[in-house]
């Protein structure tokens, strides 16, 4: 069986490059980690697999008022954390059970982990932002354990 992958994007601030849609156009889920922007941002990633997307700082507008400051869910037996900014995180993801926290907000592409939670910010989708790369992260999990890379997303000029 082939392994369970999830797209993570975050920061489009309405912007959705096709590149970043060529990344994610193998996953079976996608997560967006806020200041998506606008509600087109979601109904593209849509097309593509199924979307989990959490509110971020820049996400003012009255269409997002339905989307969740943070969410806790279940993807092939993995239990994830989604916020937009990590430094709000206000509990324990270890004692929560969580597996995995995906955050955005830095525009900073990072994976590391703590206390056996795997943390992902994916970076920024969306306009480049000062020398900052862009790029999505791909999360794949075979027999319950996930994996994360960063893929930079090929920008021209």
């Amino acid at each position: 069986m082939d392994p369970f992958r999830i797209g993570l994007i975050s920061d489009t601030h309405g912007v959705l490059r096709p590149q970043a849609l060529h990344a994610l156009r193998d996953v079976r889920h996608i997560i967006h980690a806020g200041d998506v922007g606008t509600p087109e941002i979601l109904q593209q990633l849509a097309q593509i697999a199924p979307v989990t997307a959490v509110r971020g700082n820049n996400d003012q507008a009255a269409w997002a008022s339905v989307l969740p400051v943070s969410i806790t869910l279940v993807i092939s037996d993995v239990t994830f954390h989604v916020l937009h900014d990590l430094k709000e995180l206000d509990l324990e993801p270890p004692a929560m059970g969580f597996q995995v926290v995906i955050s955005g907000h830095s525009h900073k592409p990072s994976i590391n982990t703590k206390e056996g939670v795997l943390y992902v910010n994916p970076g920024s989708a969306g306009p480049r932002r000062f020398k900052l790369p862009v790029s999505v992260a791909l999360l794949e999990m075979s027999g319950g354990c996930p994996r994360a890379w960063i893929e930079m997303l090929d920008l021209p000029g």
